[in-house]
């Protein structure tokens, strides 16, 4: 499979990770890769460095949105509207961080920090301390010490990982290269279907190239 083909169309930064990460992740035929680059391309914005870090900069107001159990007064009426703890870490990404993430996936309590040190990084955003260290255990580099290199030098591979781990996702990507296989891959990534289109979109741009 010739990767090169995807020049122009993927940032050479990517392309330049692809043949270590098809080779170790298991990722060998047109129809697995198109299926995980199109996850990627969209749930990172077309590849763009910026996302390789997750961004906790929320209004209140989409703070309640995003997470309404936590930080909505009434999480059940259709309008969120932000309670006092939004309010309180509006604009403030740490303190977020560590309020949201806190013991979750290894992390400690809202003191710790670990909430804001081992938020979501790579392509598809690794995130918590449990999930820094299988992956560190997998890669051979210690990114619980060095968490940034998740986002610097494993943003592919870190996605390739999240694939690895699921039992289920490289299987369906071999389901097939219809509408219905990007959308059942696209539920186990996301969970649901936002983006629906723009991932459709790119995983028929990705295998006529590949193919």
């Amino acid at each position: 499979m010739d990767v090169t083909r995807l020049k122009g169309v993927v940032p050479d930064s990517v392309i330049s990770q692809l043949p270590a990460v098809i080779e170790k992740f298991g990722a060998k035929t047109p129809l697995r890769l198109s299926h995980f680059l199109a996850q990627l391309a969209h749930e990172s914005g077309g590849f763009t460095k910026a996302v390789t870090v997750e961004n906790l900069s929320y209004s209140a107001n989409r703070m309640a949105e995003v997470w309404p159990n936590r930080y909505a007064i009434d999480p059940k009426i259709k309008k969120k509207l932000p309670n006092d703890l939004a309010i309180k870490l509006e604009k403030n990404p740490v303190a977020l961080g560590n309020n949201v993430y806190a013991n979750r996936n290894g992390n400690g309590d809202e003191a710790s920090g670990d909430g804001f040190k081992f938020r979501g990084r790579g392509y598809i955003q690794l995130t918590g301390k449990s999930n820094y260290a299988e992956f560190s255990r997998f890669i051979g580099e210690d990114c619980v010490v060095n968490p940034d290199l998740v986002a610097t030098k494993y943003p592919l591979a870190s996605a390739a990982f999240f694939f690895n781990s699921s039992k289920t996702l490289w299987p369906t990507c071999d389901h097939g290269s219809d509408d219905a296989t990007v959308m059942a891959v696209s539920m186990i990534v996301n969970g649901g279907t936002v983006g629906i289109e723009d991932r459709i979109d790119y995983f028929h741009k990705f295998f006529n190239i590949l193919i």
